[in-house]
């Protein structure tokens, strides 16, 4: 009986931490800023466009110490990247200055 108990709190705890991690990104409202600030005219979530899809992106990036600042630093200032094609460009920095929709999209992009 006592294992029956373990094993049901082990797997609330699971279920717990799974939602918890799920919940800290706003999709809708990351999804609302991309298409704000004309994000996909360059970008795609799955497939490379003039620019790096942001699942390679997240591919980059997650796990990574440094990955979160990294993108947040270009999506605020900007900042020389390679296009596609290989050429350098310019990426502008987004319009908002809410840090909270920076991290809510800086989340997004690396649960791609």
């Amino acid at each position: 009986m006592s294992i029956r108990i373990a094993l049901a709190a082990a797997g609330i705890c699971v279920f717990a931490m799974v939602t918890t991690a799920s919940a800290q990104v706003d999709a809708g409202a990351a999804e609302a800023l991309v298409k704000a600030e004309k994000c996909t005219k360059c970008h795609d979530v799955e497939k490379t466009k003039k620019a790096t899809s942001f699942k390679a992106v997240a591919a980059k990036y997650k796990g990574k110490a440094d990955g979160e600042a990294a993108i947040t630093k270009m999506l605020t200032t900007g900042g020389k990247v390679k296009a596609a094609d290989g050429t350098e460009e310019e990426h502008d920095a987004i319009g908002t200055k809410d840090a909270k929709a920076v991290k809510n999209l800086v989340g997004w992009i690396l649960s791609r």
